[in-house]
């Protein structure tokens, strides 16, 4: 009886391969880099078969290290970095470009072109999302646009468009002949091209930037068994999830209801919350699908995305000098009693959720002879507890109610951090036990795909609490704090400002 269920972790700059337990403990791990190409400032991109080669080296070692075969592998499941966009031809399997990464923002002038008069919204209502270089579809179309013969060739169906998950769903059914060409509604609801009520690719998008829809693969559930694997040292097992990362994360911390969030740190954060089957819209949030489990109705999601949190820390270390690695920010800011009245907005290419600045530039406000280096760790530490809060503010203002916040990501390491947190928010924080929630939760949707769990309560039963902090601050103080870091902001925006042409 197979003992395992594996998860396909492929992130910006490494690939894992994650074996667990029916416990939802870690059997065994690999993880390896890729290249990261930076053609010219302000593009990034990744070399797709490096990805796959990388893929098949992990699933090998951690195989290896659980002293594991194929035959214990009861499924496996992809989670991906996102927005990243592969075009590749379907007869050689061979990508015509290196893939465009998601942070990629070569298609700054074309996104203003698309807006044109009707603004970044035009497509919001139906997509969820503004146009914005962020997504996949404005990658599309500069690809279309730029490689010599692609839009002939995609519009007679010889080529195929996909995310890292399709992509890695391609090769491991066998490649060219397979016709496994398909992609989970988690990942097709970041590109920008899917309406988000009928789960399809949507024509006045497609229209727009000009796709063809010969190029784009089939949108399906987030578990369910798309192929048996044919390629790979798990050859023979299902492939049987395909989850886009944070909502991958949602899912692993087992954030099933209405009203459940999560919030990821990492280089910035990314906190979704459960919206369960009903499409909701907030100012200043991203509205996209959670995930669907084989034919029951969709959940959504509401998402902000926070641009600088943990990279804050990693400037203190590398531009500032005053820490000599990251983990000496908890204790330099336990150094001092409090802020000593200094607030950082870290807002170094503008601000993300819920205010969407790209004239706001980062300051740090308060700052007199008194103020050292402490008060300047501990800012930075509130910064990302803060900015955690105006998305829980905004969430709030679309009437969601939260009782608690489950964390997860490098900085929950931080247990100055994590109080702050929960002082800011007015509720709880819980980190769990087991801290790669990304691959768990694709983990999970393969383990539910194949009966290796019954449902969503068993999942609920392997989820385990490692610590809880709970609010210590008075909330006087708490709003009064929160004042004084609006007026921080504030000092922040209309930095940049456009220069006559």
């Amino acid at each position: 009886m197979p003992r395992y269920v594996g998860a396909i972790d492929q992130g910006t700059t490494s690939t894992r391969f994650i074996l667990f337990d029916r416990d939802g403990e870690i059997a065994g791990v690999d993880q390896r880099e890729h290249a990261q190409i930076h053609p010219h400032a302000g593009w990034v991109e990744h070399d797709a078969e490096e990805i796959w080669e990388r893929t098949q080296e992990v699933i090998a070692g951690a195989l290896r290290n659980a002293g594991a075969h194929a035959r214990d592998v009861a499924a496996i499941g992809i989670t991906n970095q996102r927005e990243t966009t592969v075009v590749w031809d379907r007869e050689s399997g061979r990508p015509i470009h290196h893939a465009i990464v998601w942070q990629d923002t070569r298609t700054d002038r074309l996104v203003r072109e698309l807006a044109a008069d009707e603004g970044v919204e035009r497509l919001r209502e139906s997509v969820g999302l503004p146009l914005s270089t962020y997504f996949s579809g404005p990658k599309v179309a500069w690809v279309l646009e730029h490689v010599d013969g692609s839009r002939e060739r995609a519009q007679s169906g010889e080529l195929a468009f996909g995310t890292i998950d399709s992509w890695l769903l391609w090769n491991l059914a066998g490649g060219p002949g397979a016709a496994t060409h398909a992609t989970d509604v988690s990942n097709a609801s970041r590109t920008l091209l899917m309406d988000l009520e009928t789960l399809a690719w949507y024509e006045p998008s497609l229209e727009l930037m000009g796709i063809p829809r010969a190029l784009l693969p089939e949108i399906r559930s987030s578990s369910e068994i798309y192929c048996e694997a044919a390629a790979s040292a798990v050859a023979g097992a299902p492939v049987a999830s395909m989850i886009g990362d944070q909502q991958a994360a949602l899912f692993g911390q087992t954030c099933f209801g209405a009203g459940e969030a999560k919030n990821t740190y990492g280089t910035g954060s990314f906190l979704l919350v459960n919206i369960g089957e009903e499409l909701v819209r907030a100012d200043g949030l991203l509205t996209s699908v959670a995930y669907r489990l084989a034919d029951q109705r969709a959940k959504y999601v509401l998402e902000g995305s926070i641009a600088v949190t943990g990279a804050a820390v990693q400037w203190l270390r590398d531009g500032l000098g005053v820490i000599s690695s990251a983990a000496e920010v908890e204790a330099l800011a336990r150094s001092v009693e409090d802020n000593g009245g200094v607030y950082f907005v870290p807002a170094f290419s503008g601000l993300f959720a819920p205010r969407w600045r790209d004239d706001a530039r980062g300051v740090i406000v308060g700052l007199t002879a008194y103020a050292g280096a402490g008060h300047i760790a501990r800012a930075t530490l509130e910064a990302a507890a803060w900015q955690t809060r105006d998305v829980v503010d905004a969430v709030r203002a679309a009437r969601i109610e939260l009782s608690e916040l489950r964390v997860d990501g490098g900085m929950t390491a931080n247990e100055l951090l994590m109080q702050i947190q929960a002082d800011v928010l007015g509720m709880p924080v819980v980190r769990p036990a087991v801290s790669e929630t990304t691959a768990l939760g694709a983990a999970f949707a393969a383990a539910l795909a194949v009966g290796f769990f019954a449902d969503e309560h068993e999942l609920r039963e392997r989820w385990r609490e490692d610590r809880r902090w709970s609010p210590q601050l008075d909330a006087a103080e708490r709003e009064r704090e929160h004042a004084r870091w609006n007026e921080a902001v504030s000092r922040s925006l209309g930095w940049v400002t456009q220069t006559p042409s």
